[in-house]
């Protein structure tokens, strides 16, 4: 199948949100304190929330009568196209926050520029999502500088994921030649242009969080063309067996 440039670049947002806010909801009823289980299952709603509106809109634009459950629930592995970081196991604790963290940093200011997109459609979604974003910062923020800097263990955990994650942000800031045109012509955000915010924002957390921040390296790619690490299909799995099981299945 062939893709549109902006078919393709709004599924690229859709997937990333989609599969984010799925691991995020997977703690659910095991968030190590009450108030935390109520807040994790806000920041997932908030991502379906965007992704919704991102795969309706994609919908829309590849005109082939695919709406948003279509997008989500009957494309395999292959045809995703989210970058790897999101897919990653929940780990414990703290590397669920780490992932949120290194994530929700880059997306915040990401659509403070989409917002200024020139397609009117891709600016009124991301202007929403960049008030959620923002939350989403400031409460992984906070955790990462709780878990830094507290006790001996919650330290360690926290550097461990933070040394494991790493090599997953590179990717958010690829820019193929999808993209490229996109960016060229207004509607699509060249993530270079934000990527010293995401460095200063993550900087400043580490700094109270006495973490050490890993030194840049090898990084992981692939996802954005389709190119999956396993845990992915364990999340299509479980995110897509009603509607296997049940094909045409309609609230």
């Amino acid at each position: 199948m062939t893709e549109t440039p902006l078919f393709a670049y709004t599924l690229r947002l859709a997937d990333n949100a989609l599969i984010l806010g799925h691991r995020v909801s997977e703690w659910v009823g095991h968030a190590p304190v009450l108030e935390e289980d109520l807040a994790l299952g806000n920041l997932a709603l908030d991502l379906i929330g965007q992704a919704r509106s991102f795969y309706t809109y994609a919908g829309e634009v590849e005109g082939r009568g695919r709406d948003e459950d279509a997008l989500a629930y009957l494309r395999d592995a292959p045809a995703w196209r989210n970058v790897l970081l999101v897919e990653q196991p929940n780990g414990d604790f703290a590397q669920t926050i780490m992932r949120h963290l290194l994530y929700s940093a880059f997306a915040h200011p990401y659509f403070e520029e989409l917002s200024r997109s020139k397609d009117a459609t891709l600016a009124a979604i991301a202007a929403k999502a960049v008030k959620e974003m923002a939350y989403h910062v400031r409460h992984a923020g906070e955790w990462t500088i709780r878990l830094g800097d507290g006790t001996d263990e919650s330290h360690r955990r926290a550097q461990n994921a933070l040394d494991e994650l790493w090599p997953f942000t590179g990717e958010l800031f690829e820019v193929d030649q999808i993209e490229r045109a996109l960016i060229e012509t207004g509607i699509a955000v060249d993530p270079a242009s934000i990527k010293a915010r995401w460095s200063n924002t993550l900087d400043h957390v580490f700094d109270e969080a006495t973490l050490t921040r890993p030194r840049d390296g090898y990084m992981q790619s692939g996802g954005r063309s389709g190119r999956h690490s396993e845990h992915l299909g364990y999340i299509l799995t479980e995110l897509q067996f009603l509607q296997r099981t049940y094909p045409g299945a309609r609230w």
